[in-house]
């Protein structure tokens, strides 16, 4: 077996690409002499002459010509070889992502547990964050409620979630077993700026094809929260623990007739992290109803 250097071969490369000593020294940062030697020691290793100088200039020998696309690929192997074990040298991070109402914290737990060495990180999501924050890799994986534009992510429903009406504690629906859409017939609900988040929401259309009640426009929870306390609106929200309790003015029922809203996890499509593939399986046996 021939023993290569790869500085050696990596001189080489650069000479045929300049197809000039002098060039190539200079891009090197080694004196003219010395980038000359080493050439000649590599053709000794690979026991053929691999560059001529002519009057014309330096130009690759038929070995050359042969050894050159090789030589270029031992170098990128070596440096995909290099960067593959720099990689699996480096601690194994993950950072999940969850949005309002919902715990991720038995599927963090369990996925730490089983590996004990890897970075596991928690980052809450405003209610519109998931997918910009997976395409951005500030989360690896999500954890948030449909609608969600699923192109470039895999998206998988962990379970099924009720859905509620939130009303003022003073509303006339307020302490009532359960209602329906034809209860809330006429009450506005708010608006958001995202065409499909508010559709789903407001279950507009609602059944029979009707459009659902108009309401204030608003750009955040909190801001739907305050409208429906000042008796401006009422909402469809997940029955996620606490919903009741989100403020002292604000009070849940039960929604029948709609469909229940789902739970998900989202990750990026072309992800293949292990530790991915990991928070996936404990997504699937600690959060899955």
């Amino acid at each position: 077996m021939t023993d290569l250097d790869l500085r050696l071969v990596r001189y080489f490369t650069t000479v045929a690409s300049h197809l000039h000593y002098g060039r190539a020294a200079a891009e090197l940062r080694v004196a003219q002499p010395s980038l000359s030697r080493q050439i000649s020691q590599l053709e000794a290793l690979v026991g053929a002459r691999l560059l001529d100088r002519t009057r014309q200039g330096t130009r690759l020998t038929e070995a050359g010509e042969a050894f050159l696309p090789r030589a270029r690929e031992l170098l990128r192997a070596a440096e995909q070889a290099a960067a593959a074990a720099r990689a699996a040298a480096r601690p194994a991070r993950i950072a999940v992502g969850y949005t309002a109402g919902l715990i991720v914290t038995p599927a963090v737990r369990n996925l730490r547990e089983k590996h004990p060495d890897a970075d596991v990180r928690t980052l809450h999501l405003g209610w519109n964050e998931s997918r910009e924050a997976l395409l951005d890799r500030r989360v690896d994986a999500a954890v948030t409620r449909l609608p969600l534009r699923a192109d470039d992510l895999r998206v998988t429903v962990l379970h099924d979630e009720p859905k509620m009406l939130l009303v003022p504690v003073g509303h006339r629906l307020a302490g009532k077993e359960s209602v329906t859409l034809d209860d809330i017939e006429s009450e506005p609900i708010p608006r958001f700026p995202d065409r499909e988040f508010d559709a789903y929401w407001r279950v507009d259309p609602r059944p029979g094809g009707r459009p659902a009640p108009g309401g204030p426009s608003v750009k955040t929870i909190e801001d739907k929260l305050e409208c429906i306390a000042a008796g401006q609106a009422v909402a469809i929200v997940p029955a996620a623990p606490g919903a009741g309790g989100i403020r002292p003015d604000l009070t849940t029922v039960p929604l029948y007739g709609v469909e229940p809203g789902r739970v998900v996890l989202a990750t990026r499509a072309a992800d293949r992290s292990p530790l991915v593939a990991a928070f996936r399986t404990s997504a699937g046996e600690c959060l899955s109803a």
